[in-house]
């Protein structure tokens, strides 16, 4: 098999007795087994990683392959029905040495070895949900990745998200705000509250496609769903509901975005993504020329480009009244610090009414809940839909 390695393992038969044509008893001699030789497709020291593994017997059966790396660690894979080839369920991930022991149904055994070439590029995610975490209903998995993904389908094949209630939902491409790909998925309705949940991604020797590099390690999370809690400003009634579990705990005069040009609010159904506390916001910093630039307490991310709800004791007068932050949704010191402490990161926040400047971009921040199930779904790319946001 050129290409390949053949590799043998000769078993010691008996024999019977020393003349040619059987012993003297009539006992015939016993003949040898002829040598196990099994192929590999990859081999030598440096393989170039990002395809499976295959191993192929010369006769017979094989009954029994094990693949393993240096640590220990097993390669899955499956013997083919006619029992000739034995193909691994993952990709030879880079720099790696990997031992193959394969046995067929004689008993018989043969191995090899071979190792992987470091990659030129290797491709990496952050995850936006620490393991252990515990988050709002609305909170989506979402995965930033260092480099392009142009195998979307390949990558998203090896994702896997696992709740404690079954909760249906999709993974579905965006572009990030950071222009870097990233993928997220969201139930088709809001989590339930104490639901656990698990992601598993199977990266490790998965190829992002051109210009992507491969993946060197395989990501894992789990996180829990908290309280039911949902926030909606009126830019209207410049007032925010807040509610838990479906009944009003606390109605906040507000003060929002000016309307019109760049200091209007954003609209539509976003997330709180995190609780920043106190921090310095610079206008220049979003465009906005010299307007700001002071600390600010109790702040609560909505967008990468910059909305957030936090306190703003200098616009008092305007709380409930008029609508003329630089486009933050801004409230009193005491009602900013109840509202901190009792938002969880996770939690739906949505903007209703006249005066926004529309809906954010959907990597800006987490958007997807403005799409209906049907879109959502179409930006999977196992759907063989439009995959970039």
């Amino acid at each position: 098999m050129a290409g390949t390695a053949l590799l043998a393992a000769a078993l010691t038969a008996c024999s019977g007795g020393s003349g040619s044509g059987g012993s003297a008893d009539g006992k015939a001699e016993l003949k040898q087994k002829p040598e196990m030789a099994v192929s590999v497709n990859l081999t030598g020291d440096q393989v170039k990683a990002g395809g499976p593994v295959t191993v192929t017997v010369a006769a017979g059966r094989l009954a029994q392959v094990k693949v393993t790396d240096a640590k220990g660690a097993e390669l899955p894979g499956k013997i083919a029905d006619d029992g000739r080839t034995w193909t691994s369920e993952r990709n030879a991930p880079p720099g790696a040495e990997y031992k193959v022991e394969a046995q067929n149904t004689e008993s018989q055994s043969a191995t090899a070895q071979f190792r992987t070439s470091a990659a030129d590029k290797v491709n990496k995610v952050s995850i936006n949900l620490p393991k252990g975490s515990t988050v709002g209903v609305a909170m989506p998995v979402s995965l930033v990745f260092d480099n392009p993904v142009t195998n979307k389908a390949e990558v998203e094949k090896q994702l896997k998200v696992t709740a404690s209630d079954n909760a249906e939902g999709s993974w579905g491409w965006v572009k990030d705000y950071s222009g870097n790909d990233r993928v997220d998925w969201r139930p088709k309705e809001f989590w339930k509250p104490g639901t656990d949940v698990k992601v598993e991604m199977k990266l490790n020797g998965v190829d992002s496609g051109k210009g992507g590099g491969i993946f060197a390690r395989d990501y894992a999370t789990e996180f829990k769903i908290g309280k039911d809690r949902r926030i909606q400003v009126s830019l209207d009634t410049k007032k925010m509901s807040v509610t838990e579990d479906g009944q009003t705990v606390k109605t906040i005069p507000v003060s929002a975005g000016t309307p019109g040009g760049k200091k209007a609010s954003w609209s539509g159904k976003m997330v709180i993504m995190s609780k920043e506390g106190t921090i310095r916001m610079d206008s220049q910093t979003v465009g906005l020329d010299d307007a700001y630039d002071k600390m600010v307490d109790y702040s609560m991310r909505l967008t990468w480009s910059g909305m957030y709800a936090h306190a703003a004791p200098w616009n008092a007068a305007n709380f409930g009244r008029a609508n003329s932050s630089s486009g933050c949704v801004g409230m009193s010191d005491a009602d900013a610090k109840e509202f901190f402490a009792q938002s969880q990161v996770g939690d739906p926040f949505e903007v209703v009414g006249e005066g926004s400047k529309g809906n954010a971009e959907l990597g800006n921040g987490y958007g997807e809940w403005n799409l209906s199930w049907d879109q959502w779904k179409a930006k999977s790319a196992l759907a063989g839909s439009p995959q970039n946001g």
